[in-house]
């Protein structure tokens, strides 16, 4: 019988990753197809997204938009169904390049960024699929909309009729993400939101078993930041 640790050793990064995706899935009681892995290029060149690629990775996350508008354009016209997720903070004064560029965004966060995206989104005529990033650990170092503040920037949202498709979180570090993505869940359950952008390298599995629908993995696949 195969050692199943030995197997994952084996594989190339992107494998080994959609196998432990598959395998959490399976012990959740899940469809590992309901889960979303989001590539985190950013910082990286071109040359080392491209062997991702060539296996069949076409969902990317950039943290910047800047990077991503000078990194992505030939990428994407090489291969037009990669979809590109804006997963960093977003200045309101770039809503409109972001919501030319990317294909999704994880980082609403405050109301003047909602009205930036409203207004881009009506000038170019693009509905961008959002998330809200919600400051699950209350860490003032942190971007993210608080717990508390959340349903009236949803209740904004709607209003404004912005594509809402789920929150995100990024959990406070060094200690254990499990209460984080359970609560993260729950609150998108509480406004019936489908999405969960939620688990990175170090606790994707844990957020597979939690529900998360988008996973948000970079040094797993890439190695250490370029």
């Amino acid at each position: 019988m195969t050692d199943p640790e030995a197997a994952l050793a084996a594989m190339t990064p992107l494998a080994a990753i959609r196998e432990r995706i598959a395998r959490t899935a399976a012990i959740a009681r899940r469809k590992a197809g309901d889960v979303t892995l989001i590539a985190i290029s950013k910082t990286h060149p071109a040359e080392a997204i491209l062997p991702l690629i060539a296996e069949g990775q076409r969902v990317f996350g950039e943290n910047r938009v800047q990077e991503a508008e000078a990194k992505w354009p030939a990428l994407q016209e090489a291969h037009p169904d990669i979809a590109l997720h804006l997963v960093g903070q977003l200045q309101s004064n770039k809503a409109e390049e972001a919501v030319r560029r990317f294909d999704c965004i994880h980082s609403l966060d405050r109301p003047s960024l909602l009205t930036a995206l409203a207004r881009a989104m009506d000038k170019s005529g693009r509905r961008v699929p959002l998330f809200v990033q919600v400051n699950i650990g209350d860490e003032p170092q942190k971007g993210g909309c608080a717990v508390a503040d959340l349903p009236a920037l949803l209740g904004e949202a709607r209003m404004a009729e912005l594509p809402v498709i789920g929150l995100m979180c990024v959990p406070p570090a060094g200690i254990e993400a499990a209460p984080f993505f359970a609560l993260l869940a729950k609150l998108a359950d509480d406004h019936g939101l489908p999405a969960r952008s939620m688990g990175m390298s170090d606790d994707f599995e844990t957020a597979v078993m939690l529900g998360a629908t988008h996973i948000r993995v970079g040094s797993a696949l890439f190695g250490a930041r370029g």
